[in-house]
């Protein structure tokens, strides 16, 4: 039988998931589908007892429902407890198990760069994603990590959690030249008129500055760190790594993720360059 696959989320027509994961079925001759799913957040339990009863082998989920969809499923992989969120949900067995690829994609998108483990990382925000994306640094090996928020009690809990250090926005504004690598995971600065998340006045050239958000594929924050002569990443790398791993676990296959990461760049208007 036709396996099937599937994103949800509310809305859900931006996702560029079905492309991605339709495109990895064909290159490897596998006879699934990939749909995207528009999922209210009130009919988030119906519509999963709805894909379960049509045999949904596995799917992703995008926001609001990464967290809500915790309580319904059977199983949570580690790095779903950590963040009490899920953005991948496969059957194993005759159970659905939920997962969380965000923050292992992000470092693997890293690590594409051949960056020092034992480099000092500024991590800016304390939010979901961030949570991921500092488990996932430490489980790789990552061993000096700061974390600053517009909340300084945020960073702190989320620098408790997962032994790192937290400092204020201000003091990492005068610290900027310290840190080798800079992990943007706010959506501020995004909105015409509004200021960076952090000033980059003091970041070093040569710094690592990566935003997680891959549309626009250059942000506000990543063209201010062109200009200050560091090396960019934006958030294209850790969707196709996050796909990637999800795709893996539904096939055990490990897809051409330098193809896609081009595929997707183009299809966003931009220009791929083979780092």
């Amino acid at each position: 039988m036709k396996k099937w696959y599937a994103v949800i989320g509310d809305p859900i027509s931006h996702s560029l998931s079905p492309f991605m994961h339709e495109t990895w079925f064909a290159e490897h001759g596998i006879d699934a589908a990939y749909l995207p799913i528009h999922v209210e957040p009130s009919q988030l339990e119906k519509s999963f007892e709805a894909m379960k009863t049509l045999g949904i082998s596995g799917f992703n989920i995008t926001l609001p429902h990464k967290q809500s969809i915790v309580p319904l499923l059977g199983k949570l992989e580690e790095n779903a407890m950590q963040m009490n969120a899920v953005n991948t949900v496969n059957l194993v067995g005759a159970e659905y198990t939920g997962s969380n690829t965000d923050g292992d994609g992000f470092v693997r998108s890293l690590l594409v760069h051949s960056v020092d483990k034992a480099a000092k990382v500024l991590l800016i925000g304390a939010g979901g994603a961030a949570r991921g994306i500092a488990f996932a640094l430490k489980r790789a090996g990552f061993t000096d990590v700061t974390i600053t928020n517009r909340t300084y009690r945020r960073a702190e809990e989320l620098a408790t959690d997962t032994n790192a250090s937290a400092i204020t926005l201000i003091e990492s504004e005068e610290r900027l030249a310290d840190f080798a690598i800079l992990i943007q995971t706010t959506s501020v600065g995004l909105a015409t008129g509004e200021a960076l998340p952090i000033s980059l006045d003091r970041v070093e050239a040569g710094t690592l500055v990566a935003d997680i958000i891959y549309n626009p594929l250059e942000t506000p924050f990543l063209k201010k760190a062109e200009e200050k002569n560091c090396i960019t990443v934006n958030g294209v790398g850790m969707f196709v790594y996050q796909g990637a791993i999800a795709f893996e676990k539904w096939t055990g296959i490990e897809p051409n993720t330098e193809k896609m990461i081009q595929l997707i760049t183009e299809k966003l208007g931009g220009t791929y360059v083979n780092n």
